[in-house]
């Protein structure tokens, strides 16, 4: 590989790691909280299962890397762009303690320097596979978590407290780990598709027999798990009680919706956000529980990055990708 292509591969990793400690939230904030598990337990545990979620999600890489942007003709000035603008998007929002999405983050950044770059956006993809799923998804989790919620009630409602909330804060062990593992097979596969993407506008496309080669998974991987160990505490606290004080009940239901959720979408190929996955979760629990116990206002925090992340990505990637173009 040529230096222009080794430079945008580390920064496909850079952009891997600080996607691990952004969202690290999402797979253990409510098991944390819950005290189902100590902190560094858990991000052992969502680093491990990170790293084996992302060798099971090559459908949505291959959609990051050949559903959004022509490759052919692309260059890599704006694939550079728009891991720029995502890492710096991920920077920003980490540090102000919000739990926007990465992905969104990463799909705005493409978008952006594509059109400031004149390079050809694939619009009927991108609709089919990442705005609409963009949309369905919080409210698939928002619907598990209170289905899920609502019906754990009704079976333990004459179980001893107490006993009940032990039971749960083992079964979050399983559930935290499905949710890391969906975060893998997402989140992870998303840089997986972009180094493909960088790899293929560069005129070195890949000759194995799937388009996604196992170095550039298993590196993919490794660098969001990394991030993941390293830890995201301004993101946890948020996802873990400032939306609403989570029971082990609720974490368990919350954790499972957003697992199932992140299944769906990486069986139908769509990159979704387990930010926003994970957050409707435990608005769905906390509804079903007591709305009034939910901080609506963190709620509205929470949206307003979501309404932001895209355009705001895109800005950045574009400013940068231009940038490059002219380097």
């Amino acid at each position: 590989m040529d230096l222009p292509l080794v430079l945008v591969v580390a920064l496909a990793l850079i952009f891997g790691y600080t996607n691990g400690f952004h969202d690290a939230a999402n797979a253990i904030a409510t098991s944390v909280s819950t005290r189902a598990l100590t902190p560094r337990i858990a991000l052992a545990l969502g680093a491990a299962a990170n790293l084996v979620g992302a060798f099971f999600g090559t459908r949505v890489a291959e959609t990051v890397g050949e559903g959004i942007l022509e490759p052919e003709g692309l260059g890599l000035a704006p694939v550079a762009g728009a891991l720029v603008g995502a890492i710096g998007w991920n920077l920003v929002t980490w540090w102000r303690g919000l739990p926007s999405s990465s992905s969104h983050a990463l799909i705005g950044g493409l978008v952006g320097a594509a059109v400031a770059t004149g390079a050809d956006v694939r619009w009927t993809p991108v609709v089919e596979l990442v705005i609409a799923p963009m949309l369905l998804s919080p409210l698939l989790g928002l619907a598990l978590g209170w289905t899920l919620m609502t019906a754990i009630a009704w079976i333990f409602r004459h179980r001893d407290r107490p006993s009940s909330a032990r039971g749960f804060r083992s079964a979050q062990t399983v559930s935290a780990a499905a949710m890391a593992f969906g975060h893998g097979m997402q989140d992870a596969a998303k840089v997986s598709g972009v180094v493909v993407l960088a790899l293929m506008a560069s005129g070195n496309r890949p000759s194995q027999g799937t388009d996604i080669p196992l170095w550039v998974v298993g590196l993919s991987g490794l660098a969001m798990s990394i991030g993941t160990y390293a830890g995201g505490w301004r993101i946890m606290r948020t996802l873990g009680s400032r939306i609403v004080p989570l029971t082990p009940p609720q974490g368990f239901a919350a954790e499972t919706a957003a697992a199932i959720t992140l299944a769906i979408a990486t069986a139908l190929r769509a990159p979704i956000s387990t930010t926003y996955t994970i957050t409707s979760g435990i608005i769905g629990v906390g509804t079903a529980t007591n709305s009034r116990a939910v901080r609506w206002d963190v709620g509205r925090d929470i949206l307003t990055a979501w309404l932001l992340t895209l355009p705001g990505a895109a800005l950045a990637a574009a400013a940068s990708a231009w940038l490059f173009a002219l380097a």
